[in-house]
């Protein structure tokens, strides 16, 4: 079985599922709701599994009562989980999370990764017979030491860009693949080419750009060759990115090394993951088959 490792943000997630979105001092009764462990590195890691891989999640979590949720939900998604807090008495990072039923569009409100600190430990017990690593940058310490250590056992290194942090500079020469999103955008870079040459310069070696449903944009050396995303019909968005870096990571462990056709390969079958999550409400349904009737 391929084996990976994800590192990152860990968070309780809790939908609800609305006709629209509510206004100042007023309530609304959702259509459905839902509750699962969420974070980039999470989803991604539930993801992996979901496709007939192994999935080793470092992260932090504790020992607060709602942190039985996320243990539960990771558990029956057979991730390994590794809380790097486990004394930590806090509540883990909630996410609010109200979508749309109108259009599939979400509102985040969320403390992410930054009411937690955590510990590097040593990495030595993790990486053994991993395939390839994946961090999203939300606990730098811990990114950048998972990416230092996997360049140097030679185990390909990528990381969910979907937005620039100020830990990237120092994550990118430690990066083979980035798949940004539109969002990504280095601090006075504002075209797509210009942003190819920029995680070019930092030595990334396989790059592309999605976009959402518009197709994805890989990187050729010399321009972009443009990649289609399938069609559906959109119920709800959140996590389709996490979900596109789950199936990527476990591709590019089973594919490595990489050539270009390879590559184009692993992004599109990541491309029609993320599209077949995203019609259905949450980030767990797809996985089950339900689909958005399934819960409603």
């Amino acid at each position: 079985m391929t084996e990976v490792l994800l590192a990152g943000l860990c968070t309780l997630d809790i939908l609800q599922f609305v006709e629209k979105y509510p206004a100042d001092n007023e309530k609304v009764t959702a259509l459905a709701q839902t509750v699962a462990a969420g974070g980039p590195a999470t989803n991604a890691a539930a993801t992996v599994t979901h496709l007939g891989g192994s999935a080793v999640l470092l992260t932090a979590v504790g020992r607060h009562p709602l942190a039985a949720g996320i243990h539960a939900d990771l558990a029956e998604r057979k991730v390994r989980l590794v809380d790097l807090t486990p004394a930590d008495a806090g509540a883990p990072s909630v996410s609010s999370i109200v979508v749309s039923a109108g259009t599939g569009n979400r509102a985040v409100v969320s403390t992410n990764g930054a009411a937690r600190t955590l510990g590097v430990p040593d990495l030595s017990p993790f990486l053994g017979g991993i395939q390839a690593v994946q961090v999203d940058g939300h606990y730098p310490a811990l990114a950048t030491a998972v990416l230092s250590e996997a360049r140097r056992r030679g185990i390909p290194t990528l990381i969910d860009a979907g937005s620039w942090k100020p830990v990237t500079p120092e994550l990118l020469p430690l990066l083979d693949v980035v798949v940004c999103s539109a969002d990504f955008r280095p601090p006075g870079v504002t075209t797509e080419h210009q942003i190819a040459r920029f995680l070019e310069g930092h030595g990334v070696r396989w790059i592309a750009i999605s976009r959402g449903a518009d197709p994805l944009l890989r990187w050729t050396g010399d321009g972009f060759v443009e990649q289609a995303v399938p069609c559906t019909t959109v119920v709800d968005t959140l996590g389709a990115g996490d979900v596109l870096h789950g199936a990527l990571t476990l591709g590019v462990a089973r594919r490595w090394p990489l050539t270009a056709a390879t590559f184009a390969d692993t992004l599109d079958e990541a491309a029609e993951v993320a599209t077949r999550s995203c019609a259905s409400f949450g980030t767990r349904d797809w996985m089950s088959g339900q689909g958005r009737q399934g819960r409603l």
